[in-house]
């Protein structure tokens, strides 16, 4: 994955202000950072919603092997 540095984010803010303009450039700045914020808020909620899925999977499937477990050993005690 390409990594961005200091040069070419320089380069990309000027280029921002020439094209929006010096009073455009910060109300973008905001408008970009809401956005950001707002992916990551999307973001982290699906992630806790696909732990919390990935979890009751997980509690399903130790359920099921206890309960085999212990239908195996009433079976051995029956016999």
């Amino acid at each position: 994955m390409p990594q961005i540095g200091w040069l070419e984010i320089l380069a990309i803010v000027i280029i921002a202000i020439l094209v929006l303009g010096p009073k455009e450039f910060p109300i973008a700045l905001k408008k970009i950072g809401s956005y950001f914020g707002k992916l990551k808020n999307t973001l982290s909620s699906f992630q806790k919603e696909v732990n919390s899925v990935t979890e009751n999977i997980d509690i399903e499937k130790d359920l099921n092997k206890q309960k085999n477990i212990n239908k195996e050993n009433g079976k051995k005690d029956n016999e």
